[in-house]
């Protein structure tokens, strides 16, 4: 749920057209792919290759695509987020790509070395996107930009802090790869949740704002936990791991048959209807007793409103229902076919295949801005309709049928 260069591929088919040749189930479709998914996967993972590739060494890719001269695109124009960029190297890695994997693996392991101020293992959510040097010692830094009218360059906080849920999927890339190095990162990276996160029942938010003292976040996500989860269990922290996945299994409401958000800092249960905290537990844990989540998520997300399943073209990211979230979209993607709804994962790749934007990538919305309901101090969380890393990473994934909560040495697998 978190908040590229030239070299791009060029597709000669219209978008609607491609979607249609790629997932048709003619005849015709058919003799000309044998493997539509994997066709899919190749079309869509093109634009990131393209981004990998122009950093010709370890980096980080700009989280999205920056289309003109809003506040948006000012603050984000070098904005690498670790969530982001975790995702996309585990597709890149589901993909064969190991190679432009270990670039982003080694990307994040410098910029977890080179902290301009933290050297206890953390990560940030995001940094300046581009190459990252092990000849430059405390050069990593949180994206900025210069603000005319203030006079003064500008970091986000939410950039400059530590959420427990990128950290995590750090973890996930690095213990992925496997190797010394990303091992010797990913043990870093747990330790730190576990000293400065551990809260009651579950692992805490993580940190908001800048050093030296970043406010702590109390509230406990039933996704980041999640995430946590099967990262601790990879690196060999069992406790942890039972702590975290003890936690989401507690969110768990079975009047309802779906999870809770999280707890909020006083402790209470926070009931908003959050899509990936309710697809991403039975995606992790092939638990059946999870799986009427995903009917939740259809019923609340799904858009059009009020249609029937079969008749969805894609989620939102809240129960408001005012635009298509196509990160979350592919997540379903993936569940569905983790369960076997191959008719609708179809259905809904293809509406994503034929909504991308320029040179393929794959939107963050079909709106020219989606509301979360979050908010970032006093300013509205929305999702700009731009190129987005991780949308295009996780479509990459459902179109492979792979899942970043994969065993790496099994191929399934969860908390």
């Amino acid at each position: 749920m978190t908040w590229v260069r030239p070299g791009h591929a060029a597709f000669p088919l219209g978008r609607r057209g491609l979607a249609m040749a790629v997932l048709a189930a003619s005849a015709i479709g058919r003799a000309r792919a044998a493997d539509p998914w994997r066709d899919a996967a190749t079309v869509l993972a093109a634009p990131i290759l393209a981004a990998a590739a122009a950093l010709g060494g370890p980096g980080l890719l700009r989280s999205y695509r920056i289309e003109g001269t809003e506040t948006f695109d000012r603050s984000h124009a070098e904005t690498a987020y670790t969530y982001d960029n975790a995702l996309a190297g585990l597709a890149l890695l589901a993909l064969g790509r190991r190679d432009a994997a270990e670039w982003i693996a080694a990307g994040l392991r410098l910029v977890q070395d080179q902290d301009r101020y933290w050297h206890d293992g953390r990560l940030r959510n995001a940094y300046a996107a581009g190459p990252q040097h092990a000849e430059a010692p405390g050069s990593a830094r949180p994206p900025g930009w210069w603000d005319p009218a203030a006079g003064r360059w500008i970091e986000d906080g939410y950039a400059a802090g530590s959420a427990t849920g990128p950290v995590a999927f750090a973890i996930l890339l690095w213990t992925a790869l496997g190797g010394g190095a990303n091992r010797a990162a990913a043990e870093r990276a747990a330790a730190w949740v576990l000293r400065d996160c551990a809260g009651g029942r579950g692992f805490t938010g993580g940190t908001l704002g800048h050093e030296p003292a970043p406010e702590r976040q109390r509230w406990i996500s039933t996704e980041q936990n999640l995430d946590l989860s099967v990262a601790f269990r990879r690196v060999g922290q069992a406790g942890a791991a039972g702590k975290a996945a003890g936690f989401v299994r507690s969110m768990w409401l079975p009047e309802e048959e779906r999870f809770a958000a999280g707890l909020t800092p006083e402790g209470a249960v926070n009931r908003d209807s959050a899509l990936d905290a309710n697809l991403w537990p039975p995606l992790a844990t092939g638990d059946p007793a999870f799986r009427p989540a995903l009917r939740w998520v259809l019923a609340r997300h799904g858009l059009p409103a009020g249609a029937p399943a079969a008749e969805l073209r894609g989620l939102d990211f809240n129960d408001d229902r005012d635009g298509t979230w196509f990160e979350g979209t592919a997540q379903a993607v993936l569940l569905l076919r983790r369960l076997g709804e191959e008719a609708l994962a179809r259905r809904l790749l293809g509406g994503i295949l034929a909504a991308r934007g320029p040179e393929g990538w794959v939107l963050a919305t079909d709106r020219p801005w989606l509301t979360t309901g979050f908010f970032n101090g006093d300013v509205p969380f929305r999702y700009p309709r731009r190129g987005h890393l991780a949308a295009s990473a996780w479509t990459v994934l459902a179109a492979l049928g792979v899942s970043p909560f994969d065993d790496p040495d099994r191929g399934s697998g969860g908390p």
